[in-house]
């Protein structure tokens, strides 16, 4: 449920808003505290955009696919490329064109985060500086620096985007020969 409320970039207290649940409530559900009720359920999935089956964590069939569900969210369409909870999450993510977002305010917010362009220019605030980012180019930061990601021209802007827990990093390193 975590996942869901981070690919979303929603706060407790926003999606306690949505859902008409406790901020105390919502935590202790993320943390495994608290088993979900149906009543609780279906304003989540609701909320989230997903299917009932996505929350209860339905048994795994042997399928190693991973079946992709969009959430939009603050004109952004966001794809979760990982089920499992904690550790690194990793989502495609489309970026609107330029002048379509619809807030340019910088956000901060615990993580680490790494993203790698595969279509459009993007263009990346972070901090006091800025950068525009082709295809194949990629960037990591920390999520405490005030920082906005979006499309640089009139084309939506695709990305591999990986979010993690504050200190983790995404490495990748040349394969040995």
């Amino acid at each position: 449920m975590r996942a869901l409320r981070q690919a979303r970039n929603a706060t407790l207290a926003e999606l306690a808003t949505e859902t008409g649940l406790t901020a105390s409530t919502l935590s202790r559900l993320e943390n495994g505290r608290l088993r979900p009720t149906l009543e609780q359920l279906l304003p989540l999935a609701r909320a989230h955009g997903v299917p009932l089956d996505d929350l209860v964590a339905a048994p795994l069939t042997g399928d190693p696919r991973v079946h992709l569900r969009p959430v939009r969210r603050n004109g952004l369409t966001v794809v979760p490329l990982t089920r499992r909870p904690g550790g690194v999450q990793a989502y495609k993510v489309v970026h609107p064109p330029a002048g379509q977002a619809p807030t340019m305010e910088l956000q901060t917010h615990e993580g680490y985060e790494w993203f790698y362009v595969l279509n459009g220019t993007v263009r990346f605030l972070l901090g006091e500086q800025e950068f525009r980012l082709g295809v194949g180019e990629a960037a990591e930061f920390d999520t405490r620096v005030p920082h906005w990601i979006g499309s640089a021209d009139s084309r939506p802007a695709e990305l591999l985007t990986l979010f993690g827990a504050q200190g983790e990093r995404a490495h990748l390193s040349p394969s040995q020969h």
